[in-house]
């Protein structure tokens, strides 16, 4: 483990625990594993599947982010991250296993420092395809509430471009 990416870890997200050392590890198993590194755009991408504390390892470590378009949720409640190499094509899929019963401290010391990553992840393949880089759309006003919405998030209703706030949704059960 680098204890450097762990402190910037740490200092990011306000204190150390053991979600916290999933998402490092997480990152470390992924860089190893598909030749990756800090991601200065959206060269490398991460779809999570929790909101969780690891999530915020994962930002620090890979520099993956909501605003940069290569921090994807896909929140499953399962601390499971999904791993893509733009460059390459490769992708990776990691899943916490079951760990054996611990204290908090000494649980982050054994996800951050076991040898074996195969005692802590199931290494997968995604079964979904890697989402298109970010797009820029153009803002349309909401004919309701007046307020800016990017235009895939617009709806028509009633002959007037509503934002999914103000849309009343239309379902018949389903």
């Amino acid at each position: 483990m680098d204890e450097k990416r762990w402190e910037n870890a740490v200092a990011f997200h306000g204190h150390h625990c053991p979600g916290l050392a999933i998402g490092v590890r997480a990152s470390e198993e992924a860089i190893k594993a598909l030749n990756i590194g800090f991601s200065e755009d959206e060269d490398v991408v991460c779809i999570t599947e929790n909101d969780a504390c690891g999530v915020d390892g994962v930002q620090v470590i890979l520099g993956c982010s909501v605003g940069k378009g290569n921090l994807i949720f896909r929140n499953r409640g399962k601390q499971a991250f999904s791993f893509f190499n733009r460059n390459t094509g490769e992708k990776l899929r990691l899943v916490l296993k079951a760990l054996p019963e611990m204290g908090r401290d000494e649980m982050e010391a054994y996800i951050l420092t076991e040898p074996d990553a195969n005692k802590i992840f199931e290494f997968k393949t995604p079964d979904y395809e890697l989402p298109e880089r970010a797009r820029i759309f153009q803002s349309v006003i909401c004919e309701v509430c007046g307020e800016k919405t990017a235009e895939p998030m617009i709806r028509l209703e009633n002959g007037k471009k509503v934002c999914i706030d103000c849309s009343n949704p239309y379902s018949r059960g389903f």
